[in-house]
């Protein structure tokens, strides 16, 4: 995943990361990237939200990835390969014997047994596959495989292994220290091959017959406990060098399989997020990343991932193209797709920066030095404080942290207060912010923060505008244009509350058709391939579920018509 050093998955993470996944959908979007796996998913969140900053870096991602949408099946095989490894390596008998000289060389053995085993089957991937796969990640990484797991070097580990396992006993000399204690135990290379019955017996006949020995033989009695403990000891101390180095071995190549697990672990969450995309006809593109200060920003057909993910029907894709403006004001009609913009523009600008692929059909934006939101909350529950001192805190914790060429996402901030302190509070805030070198991107029904804005620096932001039909439906489509001093809340006043009126007809047996304007109509009469945004259905059903409140404000329709 880098040209330099390796991953790590265990990393720092940005102090908004919590703040980022609750507002930009985020869990979502990991759990279709992990498939049931959760070491995937953990992996993804960390590229995710550490992101990358320079472009070099991201394209260097991009193009192995490239290489894995093109490979899938080979990739999710040497994926498989190390997982088997690390599974397979719980399973050797023997871990609570590490402290063991001989128990730590027994297990060491079975481990780089199994390992050399994996380690053979993955360099045949790479003799038949390397061909195929064109990055330079890649690249360098089955030419490793092929000039460090070589057939000569893999046939004499498998050798020297035998030789550890000791069959024909410990070769090993020592000398007698102080007060005749052994020191200096050496372990020897064994004898080459086991000698015949002809040398064995030369052997014995030279050993009967020499007055001067050179060498002595003591036989441990079989029922001399102490004696079998006291060669059990002199046996380990032989082989603890041997031991601990074969230890390390094992570690090492069992980190190298963890290793490849982690970085190939983020390609499969990138092609699970793939297929689940393209079973809906989906639009991905692999966006173009530019160095910080190009202020660039602009795509076709964004849409929603996480959205997507939760819908039958595909999202409502929406165009943008603001390269030169850092201000970005978006107003219009209530529950018009605002909200769900916000959010896709969020999810591919991090999606970009750690190499993954955008949910558009093109996508081309500035690395930013970081991503920051502040999107409404929910009154707190505690009564600690009001909802304006939490939204002001939150904006104090984001100003701390961010840095000239960041991204600030704005989602109705400061609509907590009436609308002349509200909008004093985000220009101020706002103006510090463009000032400062940073992008912002505001949701917003603040009409006099929306127009004073438009009136004072419509050269230079760019404001869009929630498109609303003229029978009131919403397309959750944005388009260019000045705010307006409504956001069409009395749309879905009539949505909601007709439509509460039409079930009570119906559980009282009109039967009556949906009223104009209701939420059926509506979703009929929706862009073909259109998802439902922002919880308009949640809204209508919950309205539906009290016809009687609905009768009781019913009068009220006529005059709010008026």
């Amino acid at each position: 995943m880098f040209r330099d050093r390796d991953f790590d998955p265990k990393g720092a993470l940005p102090a908004a990361a919590a703040t980022l996944t609750q507002d930009l959908g985020l869990d979502v979007l990991l759990d279709a990237m992990a498939a049931g796996d959760e070491f995937v998913r953990g992996v993804a969140r960390q590229a995710i939200l550490a992101g990358l900053r320079e472009p070099a870096e991201i394209d260097y991602r991009q193009r192995i990835l490239a290489d894995c949408l093109e490979q899938p099946a080979l990739v999710r095989e040497m994926y498989a390969l190390a997982v088997e490894a690390i599974e397979r390596e719980r399973k050797i008998w023997g871990w609570t014997l590490n402290r063991y000289p001989e128990g730590l060389l027994h297990r060491s053995l079975d481990v780089l047994g199994m390992l050399l085993e994996l380690l053979a089957r993955l360099r045949r991937v790479a003799d038949e596959h390397a061909p195929a796969f064109r990055s330079e990640g890649f690249a360098r990484f089955f030419r490793m495989l092929a000039e460090e797991l070589d057939d000569a070097y893999l046939e004499k580990v498998k050798e020297q292994l035998a030789h550890l396992e000791f069959r024909e006993g410990v070769l090993m000399s020592a000398a007698l220290g102080a007060g005749n204690k052994g020191t200096r135990y050496v372990l020897r290379k064994p004898r080459e091959g086991r000698p015949s019955l002809l040398q064995r017996l030369q052997a014995w006949v030279e050993q009967v017959t020499t007055t001067e020995r050179t060498s002595f033989v003591y036989q441990v009695a079989d029922r001399d406990e102490a004696g079998l403990q006291a060669l059990a000891d002199l046996r380990s101390r032989g082989v603890a060098l041997i031991a601990a180095s074969l230890g390390q071995s094992a570690d090492h190549i069992l980190g190298f399989f963890g290793m490849l697990r982690t970085e190939l672990g983020f390609y499969v969450g990138c092609l699970n997020l793939r297929d689940r995309l393209s079973a809906k006809d989906e639009p991905i593109a692999m966006p173009e990343p530019l160095p910080a200060g190009a202020d660039a920003l602009r795509a076709r057909g964004l849409y929603d991932v996480s959205l997507s993910l939760a819908l039958r029907e595909r999202a409502v894709g929406n165009d943008l193209s603001a390269d030169h403006e850092r201000l970005v004001m978006i107003t219009g009609a209530n529950r018009g797709g605002k909200t769900t913009f916000m959010r896709s523009v969020g999810q591919a600008q991090l999606m970009m920066q750690c190499g993954l692929f955008a949910p558009a059909e093109s996508f081309c934006a500035a690395a930013c030095a970081g991503l920051f939101t502040h999107f409404k909350r929910e009154e707190d529950p505690g009564l600690r404080s009001g909802k304006l001192d939490e939204e002001l805190a939150r904006m104090s914790a984001i100003i701390d942290q961010v840095r000239p060429r960041s991204l600030v996402l704005l989602n109705e901030s400061f609509a907590s207060t009436n609308e002349r302190e509200g909008s004093q509070i985000a220009r101020q805030v706002v103006r510090a912010l463009l000032e400062a070198g940073v992008r912002v991107l505001y949701v917003t029904h603040l009409y006099d923060l929306a127009q004073g804005f438009y009136l004072s620096d419509r050269e230079t932001a760019l404001f869009l505008r929630a498109e609303r039909l003229s029978d009131g439906r919403r397309t959750f489509r944005l388009i260019e244009g000045e705010p307006l001093p409504t956001s069409y809340g009395a749309d879905l006043y009539r949505r909601i509350f007709d439509e509460a009126r039409t079930a009570e007809s119906v559980d009282a047996g009109g039967g009556s058709a949906a009223a104009p304007g209701s939420a059926a109509e509506e979703g009929s009469a929706a862009p073909a391939g259109s998802g439902v945004a922002e919880g308009s259905v949640a809204a209508a059903g919950s309205a539906a579920a009290e016809p009687a409140h609905g009768a009781r404000v019913a009068g009220l329709q006529p005059a709010l018509r008026k």
